[in-house]
């Protein structure tokens, strides 16, 4: 089982830098990165990969599933600029009398359920305790989000769906103040066992940028290129106005274009089109948000 599996994972680690033109048994990821890699001028030029086995279960008398995690790290050449990419996949083998049969990546992307609960009031109200003016340190944000890309801060709580959760600590670490208190639906925070849903689900985070007036709050752009690092991109992979995934800008490649990270899908320097990701679809919507401050 172990053996097999290690020889896929050869595998597609050298379907990665191959040259050879895409083939019905090529990974479809893999042939949609390289894609995108070349439309950026760009390419791979090594791939590290390291699996764990997290679990197996016996499905049927000779059906069995294994899950596990892999760890990419993908060198990238474009231009004279070498990048370092890397992403946590989550995985589902299943192995027929001992022989491996299939072989594919587990979609992290729980899309949240609608609830009106959830939506961010259009009002403003009163909050005595938050700071009168905000600085948004950048730098501080961008290495929190380096920090901890794959792995999980115990002064907060970590979430099954932890991508927003991530990007609220990455711009609390960066100074901005948390308000709300102990209103779920109301402002953006976390008090010990306690949250705002706008602090740790993607579309509550997106409507709160979007109506905030004072402390946290953004200016939404048109165009990825116009953010800086330490602002945020919000994803709506369906396209239906719901909102299901946030990311934060750490980098920038060659062409000035964001390279952002993210948890559920752990990833750190991933290219911000998220177009090699499971939960892509053509109907993706963006949202981009450069933080606004008082500096």
């Amino acid at each position: 089982m172990r053996k097999q599996l290690q020889d896929y994972l050869k595998k597609r680690v050298q379907e990665c830098i191959s040259l050879s033109r895409h083939s019905e048994d090529q990974d479809e990821k893999i042939y949609k990165k390289k894609a995108s890699l070349n439309e950026r001028q760009a390419e791979m030029v090594k791939v590290k990969a390291k699996g764990y086995i997290d679990k197996v279960e016996k499905k049927q008398e000779d059906v069995e599933h294994v899950y596990y995690h892999v760890h990419l790290q993908y060198l990238i050449k474009q231009k004279r600029l070498i990048l370092l990419e890397e992403e946590i996949e989550a995985r589902q083998a299943e192995f027929y009398k001992g022989v491996l049969v299939d072989d594919r990546e587990i979609n992290p992307f729980i899309i949240e359920e609608t609830s009106r609960e959830l939506e961010i009031p259009q009002e403003e109200f009163t909050d005595n305790n938050i700071r009168a003016e905000f600085q948004y340190d950048r730098q501080k944000a961008v290495q929190y989000a380096e920090r901890w890309w794959n792995s999980y801060n115990p002064a907060y709580k970590k979430f099954e769906v932890d991508c927003t959760n991530y990007i609220s600590q990455c711009l609390h670490q960066g100074g901005a103040s948390m308000r709300g208190h102990p209103n779920r639906s109301h402002g953006w925070w976390m008090q010990k066992n306690n949250w705002s849903y706008s602090w740790s689900v993607a579309h509550a985070f997106r409507l709160f940028l979007g109506t905030s007036k004072k402390g946290l709050r953004a200016k939404a752009v048109s165009s990825p290129e116009e953010l800086l690092l330490g602002d945020v991109i919000c994803y709506d992979f369906e396209g239906d106005g719901r909102f299901n995934h946030t990311t934060i800008v750490t980098g920038k490649d060659a062409n000035g274009m964001p390279l952002v990270n993210a948890h559920t899908a752990n990833s750190r320097m991933r290219y911000w089109a998220y177009e090699d990701s499971t939960a892509y679809t053509p109907n993706i919507q963006y949202k981009f948000f450069t933080i606004v401050d008082d500096a």
